[in-house]
């Protein structure tokens, strides 16, 4: 059965057109997941960004208090920066976190498509694919062997060291995440990871391509199937008048600055509406956004679905309207129609 879950890069909320501060929008993100646990949904998860706005820079101690929030609902990371985390650290980090939240602990490590933490953290984005994979082979032995003697480019080496706490047999789930490269959709094949594409513009059946690709790498690397999500903006509002009209006005300013930024197209209404109708962008009324999954989830032989929810200066009462919705409404629909007409994940 697909899995239905959230996904916020703790971008900052208004409420009654006050812009809340940082550590009020962290005590949201709090709140919301509560409420998406309430709601019925499968997973929440946080990013992690360094710029103005967005307040998820401290994913592990962020999913901390919400599992103390919490009792039933998975708690992960929608992106997890790996090439300038250190992956020791991260287990750690996680193997806590699993141990707090009572096994619902996992994530999703991306090579970063916004790389402010190069900078940040002191690495040079020259060696952008280099840390990537070193470090991805040192997280997953650490995940899979008991003692691991490692050593490599990018960090001290091990000998012989075993970590604690110790996660569960196996690890946690970990997913790759894939912005578009046929590299990472082989590179989480040859680990047997499951993979989540990232699908932020364009239909996302022409993805379709990529899962298959993932599927026979997995085969001809001995793994077993493994599940396959997709990330995706959009919000859910009463009907789709209103949902059209709310992402519109928030996202349109941030789609503006992004493009200024990584020089590709501004945004134009024509544009938009076309991503909302046979695009990547989610957003419409319970059955309008049900029906889109359900497709997406059939072309895609999806096992997992995460709506990005969040976006900046977003009216607090409508990113609660769509955890709501989400939950109560379009997650039941989305399994109703799937049973009529099932997938073949």
């Amino acid at each position: 059965m697909i899995e239905l879950g959230l996904n916020s890069f703790g971008e900052v909320a208004t409420d009654d057109g006050r812009t809340l501060g940082d550590a009020e929008t962290v005590r949201l993100l709090v709140e919301e997941a509560r409420l998406a646990e309430a709601a019925g949904l499968d997973v929440f998860s946080v990013g992690e960004h360094y710029r103005e706005g967005h307040t998820d820079s401290a994913a592990p101690v962020l999913l901390a208090a919400i599992a103390t929030a919490t009792e039933r609902i998975k708690l992960g990371t929608s992106v997890t920066v790996l090439s300038t985390n250190d992956p020791v650290r991260l287990y750690q980090e996680f193997s806590t976190l699993d141990a707090v939240s009572d096994g619902r602990a996992q994530l999703v490590l991306g090579r970063a498509s916004a790389t402010e933490s190069f900078p940040l953290f002191g690495y040079d984005l020259a060696d952008y694919e280099h840390l990537f994979e070193e470090k991805l082979d040192l997280f997953v032995r650490l995940q899979r062997e008991e003692s691991v003697t490692w050593s490599g480019d990018v960090r001290a080496p091990l000998t012989d060291e075993t970590l604690h706490p110790r996660m569960r047999p196996g690890g946690i789930p970990t997913w790759i995440g894939v912005g578009g490269s046929p590299d990472s959709v082989v590179r989480a094949a040859r680990y047997g990871l499951p993979l989540m594409l990232a699908i932020i513009g364009g239909r996302p059946q022409r993805f379709a391509g990529h899962v298959e690709l993932y599927h026979r790498a997995l085969e001809q690397f001995g793994h077993p199937v493994q599940p396959v999500g997709q990330h995706s903006l959009g919000l859910v509002a009463d009907t789709d008048e209103e949902a059209v009209e709310t992402w519109w006005r928030y996202w349109e300013p941030v789609v503006t600055r992004i493009a200024a930024e990584r020089g590709f197209y501004e945004p134009d209404r024509r544009r938009y509406l076309s991503e909302v109708d046979t695009g990547a962008l989610f957003v419409g009324s319970p059955e309008t956004v049900a029906r889109k999954i359900a497709t997406v989830a059939r072309d895609l032989r999806l096992s997992r679905f995460d709506l990005k929810y969040d976006i900046m200066h977003l009216p607090r009462a409508a990113r609660a309207r769509t955890i709501e919705l989400l939950g109560r409404e379009v997650a039941p629909r989305v399994r109703e129609l799937l049973t009529k007409e099932p997938s073949r994940v």
